[in-house]
């Protein structure tokens, strides 16, 4: 989730860990034809879906990000391979991501996305409401905020997914 230039190119010291990490998980789910799904941010020129009321969205304008960004082109993302467009932080939130898993019979969702304190945060609270059996891949989540990053995996995400390093997560797929 929000695996995009954009974000990416805020952390430039840890991208490459964290395309490594993904990239690697997502082609193990590939190879065991696990659905791969890609969520971004993004808006129109001019930020038409942000409202005034929204602080999250108000700071993205300010900023001017997730308009001509992209998925990282190093995870290889394919064409089969849904894009989830959402313009809030979470990716359920005005999307069709719940029908469209729904409709393929996926109750178990391994997550993982940037930022923890945005995008898995808000899609894990969502998800779990909704029954799903989820998964949170510490190793391929990241915020630049490293404690509150690490008090939501034992707390937050711990109460409502399973938490797993890439290695655990790498076994469950093979």
């Amino acid at each position: 989730m929000h695996y995009q230039t954009d974000i990416l190119a805020l952390f430039p010291s840890a991208a490459p860990t964290l395309l490594s990490n993904t990239r690697k998980l997502c082609d193990a789910a590939r190879t065991k034809g696990v659905s791969v799904y890609f969520a971004k941010i993004h808006f129109g020129p001019g930020y038409p879906e942000v409202s005034p009321l929204n602080r999250n969205g108000q700071g993205i304008k300010q900023l001017g990000l997730f308009v001509d960004d992209q998925i990282s082109p190093e995870l290889g993302q394919q064409a089969t391979e849904p894009l989830i467009i959402a313009h809030r932080a979470s990716v359920f939130f005005g999307t069709d991501l719940q029908v469209r898993l729904s409709a393929q019979g996926i109750d178990t969702l391994l997550m993982v996305g940037i930022a923890s304190t945005g995008v898995v945060l808000s899609s894990v609270a969502y998800a779990s409401d909704a029954d799903f059996r989820l998964f949170t891949v510490k190793d391929c989540c990241y915020d630049p905020d490293q404690v509150v990053h690490d008090h939501l995996f034992s707390t937050a995400f711990d109460s409502r997914t399973t938490v797993l390093s890439l290695a655990d997560a790498l076994r469950l797929l093979a």
